[in-house]
């Protein structure tokens, strides 16, 4: 890992949440994806961290995303979308790469359908945030630099 990498934090976004703020505003709210990412890098920045931003509908652009994070990230905050309940590739993924990973919802899953209470992601999260709107987003970046121990 570079030195850059040590101080660079991957924030993931899976499917459908390029369309946030137009997308079930009353679940998601009304804050686009450009506004997640601002919030995130603006939190990482505070804290003395860079972060890099991926969203992609397709499964394996995330995978690549996270294979190549063991050397450019020093840890990983993804909302994986709907792929939190169905991709055991991208559990394993996170798993591989052995950096310190924080899943984060915008909604409470565990309010809405059954098939959104299990997730694959969970058990290799370092930490998981859920329905604390986009303002999880901000928190999540805040608890990576603290497991990170900045």
């Amino acid at each position: 890992m570079t030195e850059n990498a040590s101080r660079t934090i991957l924030l993931l976004n899976g499917p459908n949440l390029n369309l946030l703020g137009t997308r079930e505003p009353e679940i998601y709210g009304r804050e686009t994806l450009a506004d997640v990412e601002a919030l995130a890098r603006s939190t990482a920045q505070s804290l003395g961290f860079e972060l890099t931003a991926v969203q992609s509908n397709h499964e394996g652009v995330l995978l690549d995303a996270i294979h190549e994070a063991r050397t450019t990230a020093a840890g990983i905050v993804i909302n994986p979308g709907a792929f939190t309940h169905t991709s055991i590739a991208l559990a394993d993924a996170i798993s591989g790469v052995e950096l310190p990973a924080i899943e984060v919802h915008i909604s409470n899953v565990h309010k809405r359908e059954a098939f959104r209470h299990h997730s694959y992601i969970s058990p290799v999260a370092s930490s998981i945030i859920i329905g604390a709107g986009v303002n999880g987003y901000r928190l999540a970046v805040e608890q990576m630099a603290h497991l990170l121990g900045k």
